[in-house]
């Protein structure tokens, strides 16, 4: 017999488990419906959302959508709750607890108490009530500021990745592409490369040349290689020159094991880069990258949707003390997110949710060639997340990835943004670009097209 029921205009609907209520309320998407979870109607998905609305918050307490015994994620989450922080809405239904996020008594200092005290689980439910508007609302309030040569997340400002990637790991066509990105005041999240060629002589030799891109320029920047964490440990064990430590991560002990990665390795890289102290205004040393589906193309879903999946990651990166966590919403492909609305949603899902477990969260505004989506749709997306205040996004040159055959943001995408909401770079990369002759008092590019003469003319 079911455990939940509504009735609803007359027609009885029947959820046989939380799980079900969960991802029979999410708002469509082709990677649910692929996995057989979707509601059947509209009516049925109001149904389930209606349950889901009256269902009290600490019930996520005592009904673990995966098993603790057999997932390392599901008690990661549970025996990290701080019952304490959670207090202060451990009466509300999911319901209330929307209603009170949008009032004016969750102010950033409440919100960023409260968020050790709530589960993924939690966060993703409320947010499967929320209309596009609400999911851009919350975040607004909420700080969550992280450094390491920079510091990102400021009031006032967005941080940015440079994605200089080259097909093949050239190291001349992917320093034209940083100094290009610099010249448009892109980087001071990061400059990371996705290596075309995944061993540890490529990342040892980018890294080496990131650093010393870094050192000659002065850049208070970090880098970062994005290799498998294992080959981060071994990189650090020889000595490189390695700033952040990357991993890919999901929100299943099954899904990570398909990412060859567990909790044990992720907090050894973490205390080996902490070691290193290489830091100057701060030391959050982890980079970790997600993405709606990713579990599901594992086949390790265990029956749950791809959006509270997702949330689940979360609780894997909040455990590392991240300085940045970013979303790479259209990346899997139409298979999980169809098309411009869907990724759309996703990305302000995935932004909201983020933040509201207190992590600096940023996203890779972006979708396959083969998807329902266009560079509108991306328009869209980044003016969404830039009113929502993210903590960073990706660009990279020309918002085509001519090594990972995407489309993402290009660097004069960021220059808009900044510009039209009035955005700053992060203080220290701030002050550098001013010193360089690169922007204005007011943060605006002097002259982007010989910005990256400037840099040369610095250099020689």
């Amino acid at each position: 017999m079911a455990h939940y029921r509504c009735n609803l205009g007359g027609e009885l609907f029947r959820f046989g488990s939380l799980g079900e209520v969960m991802a029979k309320a999410t708002p469509g998407r082709s990677g649910d419906a692929l996995a057989g979870l979707i509601a059947g109607s509209d009516v049925e998905r109001v149904a389930a959302q209606m349950v889901l609305a009256d269902l009290p918050l600490k019930d996520f307490l005592s009904e673990a959508l995966i098993p603790y015994e057999t997932d390392e994620v599901t008690r990661l989450i549970m025996d990290s709750h701080d019952t304490a922080a959670f207090a202060p809405v451990s009466h509300m239904t999911v319901g209330q607890f929307r209603d009170w996020l949008l009032s004016d008594q969750a102010s950033a200092p409440v919100l960023k108490s409260l968020a050790p005290g709530l589960t993924p689980e939690m966060v993703a439910a409320v947010s499967k009530l929320m209309r596009n508007r609400d999911l851009i609302a919350v975040p607004r309030k909420i700080d969550v500021v992280t450094s390491f040569r920079s510091t990102l997340g400021l009031a006032g400002r967005i941080g940015s990745r440079l994605q200089p990637n080259h097909p093949a790991d050239d190291l001349k066509g992917i320093v034209a592409s940083t100094l290009d990105g610099l010249s448009y005041a892109v980087g001071d999240a990061v400059i990371g490369i996705n290596p075309a060629t995944d061993n540890i002589p490529t990342a040892m030799s980018l890294l080496s040349m990131l650093d010393e891109l870094i050192a000659r320029y002065e850049i208070p920047t970090q880098s970062c290689v994005l290799t498998h964490v294992t080959n981060s440990i071994e990189i650090m064990n020889r000595g490189a020159p390695l700033d952040l430590v990357f991993q890919s991560v999901a929100g299943t002990q099954a899904a990570n094991d398909g990412f060859g990665v567990t909790l044990a390795m992720l907090k050894e890289a973490h205390e080996a880069a902490l070691s290193l102290n290489r830091g100057t205004v701060g030391n959050n040393v982890m980079y970790f990258e997600t993405g709606q589906g990713s579990a599901l193309s594992a086949e390790a879903h265990h029956g749950v949707d791809q959006q509270t999946l997702e949330v689940r990651a979360y609780a894997v990166c909040r455990a590392f003390d991240p300085l940045i966590v970013n979303t790479v919403v259209g990346f899997i492909g139409p298979e999980y997110l169809y098309d411009g609305k869907e990724i759309t949603r996703a990305g302000l899902e995935d932004h909201f949710c983020g933040k509201l477990l207190g992590l600096p969260m940023g996203c890779d505004v972006c979708y396959t060639n083969h998807a329902e989506a266009d560079q509108n749709d991306m328009d869209v997306l980044m003016t969404l997340l830039a009113d929502a205040r993210a903590h960073f996004l990706i660009a990279v040159p020309g918002a085509d990835d001519i090594m990972l055959n995407y489309q993402s943001l290009s660097f004069h995408d960021m220059a808009y943004l900044r510009n039209a909401f009035g955005l700053k770079a992060a203080p220290e990369f701030e002050s550098w670009l001013e010193g360089m002759g690169l922007i204005n008092d007011h943060g605006h590019l002097i002259d982007s097209t010989h910005g990256t003469q400037r840099l040369l003319e610095a250099a020689s």
